[in-house]
């Protein structure tokens, strides 16, 4: 398997000369909403403030959105050219008839955050505490967790233990008053939890690795209609790609997106760069296809229709494969 280093070198390649359709046609403009304190946004602005967008034929236009429920509507109203969202919400717009396809974006997940002196060292720990759960009862970690924990021991901790479902900043603070044991919640959180001394009893990644899942899947993914032009797909690919290799070269691109990131001391900066760097996708889309598909295939017994769709089988065609230079 490439690292990621050698996948991102192979994609800025291509980024060193504009291609041909870029200089010969003007620039696409290509809305792309955003949340304003989202990873998405540091991405968007090291596109900009380096001109990567322009080197590849396109002007970027951040969209900001108040949450990720407005992204979608405005993803599916064609109110924006794309937006960042769940390789499952993915999945089950194809499945359901809106041909689009899926740009990886990060790999980085949450887990399980405990306080550092808890005696919890295990999942099967969980069974009777006070769990603070983001994303609410069909959230795919929270899901994959239940039933890895039942398996193991035959409880099933939405009633064996008292699950608190809400918004992360909210459950963020009632773990370190004391009012939750534990807490499932998304990665930049974890981050921040981390820099103060909390640590993962588990990640959501290994969560997956005991259903069979043996690579690294992002689940979050830029999503274009299909109808795009592909040459605007492979560019935006490859400024995408560009400012992941920035960031994970130049320590002073990080200057700007410092800002952006409210992160109120060093170690918190650190931490939260540490885990988007670490989230950069480094497989083909042929690679992580069948992880995928295994993913898939476990929500779909797990959460049924409610969580996939009617439609039980992960969908051809999701992933948009990124032409990449031979090294």
């Amino acid at each position: 398997m490439l690292s990621r280093r050698e996948v991102l070198h192979g994609l800025c390649l291509a980024t060193a000369v504009s291609p041909e359709w870029a200089r010969a046609t003007p620039r696409q403009d290509i809305r792309v909403g955003v949340l304003p304190f989202g990873t998405v946004l540091w991405e968007v602005e090291t596109i900009r403030r380096t001109a990567l967008d322009t080197e590849n034929g396109l002007t970027l236009h951040p969209v900001q959105l108040a949450t990720n429920d407005a992204a979608r509507i405005a993803f599916q109203a064609r109110q924006v050219d794309t937006i960042v969202t769940d390789l499952l919400l993915a999945a089950r717009l194809r499945n359901e008839g809106r041909k689009i396809k899926f740009i990886p974006f990060s790999t980085t997940e949450g887990g399980v955050m405990v306080p550092e002196g808890s005696l919890m060292r295990d999942t099967a720990d969980l069974i009777g505490k006070r769990i603070g759960v983001a994303g609410g009862p069909l959230d795919k970690s929270w899901l994959l967790l239940k039933a890895d924990v039942q398996n193991r021991t035959g409880v099933d901790l939405s009633t064996d233990a008292a699950p608190a479902y809400g918004a992360p900043p909210l459950l963020m603070n009632k773990l370190e008053s004391g009012e939750l044991d534990a807490a499932l919640l998304f990665w930049n959180f974890c981050a921040r939890l981390e820099a103060k001394g909390y640590r993962r009893l588990i990640s959501a990644g290994d969560i997956a690795k005991s259903f069979g899942i043996e690579g690294e899947i992002a689940l979050l993914g830029y999503v274009f209609d299909e109808a795009t032009d592909p040459t605007i797909l492979n560019s935006f690919a490859k400024a995408s790609a560009g400012a992941k290799q920035i960031l994970a070269d130049r320590e002073d691109a990080w200057a700007f997106i410092r800002p952006l990131m409210s992160a109120e001391d060093e170690a918190t900066f650190q931490k939260l760069k540490r885990y988007f760097l670490e989230g950069i996708p480094n497989r083909n889309a042929s690679d992580e296809t069948g992880d995928a598909e295994k993913l898939f295939s476990v929500l779909a017994k797990i959460g049924g229709e409610k969580l996939v769709g009617p439609v039980q089988s992960f969908p051809k065609g999701l992933y948009w494969d990124v032409p990449r230079n031979p090294l």
